[in-house]
């Protein structure tokens, strides 16, 4: 699957583990350790960028300033508006190649003829979150850092969703399903994004591919009898598009009628017309 209907990010070139990025009318250079190949970089915005991160040998690493850049600008995918600003770790505040994912959440809600409770983890600044309210459907955004879930209420009144049916929640998201699960809580919609490593709220170690199947489970508790969908996404290497789509058959299908399907995401370069691929997505569909 790619991202094709960006018109304000761009993926102009990859070479020499780094990416040419346009964001807006902000040119960065980011490190990406898929990118193995030392090809030419022949376009001249290699050499006009106005920032580009660099990693240190000791861990972490630090942008490098060329041009002024703004402390926070604004990028927009179709109605959606987000926040972005150089973080440290490389980030900007947006995956651009889940607008996919966004297109089709957006599409299953917006075509499903009646009221859709969505439940989005590990939802960080709220773009799944955004398109499923912009489609119409009551959202849970979760996330355990009050400054994402900050960061995504901001983008959610830069589109003009301030006043949509969203609750925002700061909290662990398996702690929260384990409660969902006590209050018989259901949802027509479970979006999961979980990170490969990370710590839980006692200083637990997680680790995605102990603990994901037992996530997908607990979520199979909360799902209404006629759910919509499940998004599963992942940017583990070890977690291919097959091993997540045998996950989700094996946790759902025994419960729900429907279908999955799984596949690489991934952003076209302009320069050469390939697809840089970007993690994993799969995803259960129920037959309604």
């Amino acid at each position: 699957m790619r991202t094709a209907n960006w018109k304000e990010y761009e993926l102009i070139d990859t070479s020499c583990g780094e990416r040419l990025e346009r964001w807006g009318n902000i040119i960065l250079i980011r490190p990406d350790p898929q990118i193995i190949w030392e090809t030419e970089k022949n376009n001249i915005l290699w050499s006009k960028a106005h920032a580009r991160y660099n990693r240190s040998s000791s861990g972490g690493g630090s942008w490098t300033p060329y041009k002024k850049v703004p402390d926070v600008w604004n990028v927009k995918y179709k109605d959606i508006i987000f926040g972005v600003k150089p973080m440290g770790f490389k980030h900007t505040g947006i995956f651009p190649e889940q607008a996919v994912n966004w297109d089709f959440m957006y599409d299953k809600i917006k075509n499903a003829g009646r009221p859709i409770n969505v439940l989005n983890m590990f939802a960080y600044t709220g773009g799944a979150t955004l398109a499923c309210a912009a489609a119409g459907a009551k959202v849970c955004h979760v996330d355990a850092s009050k400054g994402m879930v900050q960061w995504a209420r901001e983008n959610a009144r830069l589109s003009s969703l301030e006043g949509a049916p969203i609750r925002w929640i700061v909290d662990d998201c398996v702690k929260f399903v384990q409660r969902e699960i006590r209050r018989g809580n259901k949802y027509d919609a479970i979006i999961m994004d979980p990170p490969s490593y990370g710590r839980g709220p006692s200083g637990e170690i997680w680790r995605l591919e102990d603990q994901l199947f037992k996530l997908v489970n607990m979520c199979s508790e909360i799902l209404s009898d006629n759910p919509l969908f499940v998004v599963l996404n992942s940017y583990t290497t070890g977690l291919s598009p097959s091993v997540m789509n045998y996950l989700l058959s094996t946790v759902l299908l025994k419960k729900y009628k429907g279908r999955v399907s799984a596949d690489e995401i991934g952003l076209p370069v302009t320069q050469t017309g390939l697809v840089l691929p970007c993690g994993s997505t799969a995803i259960f569909e129920g037959d309604n």
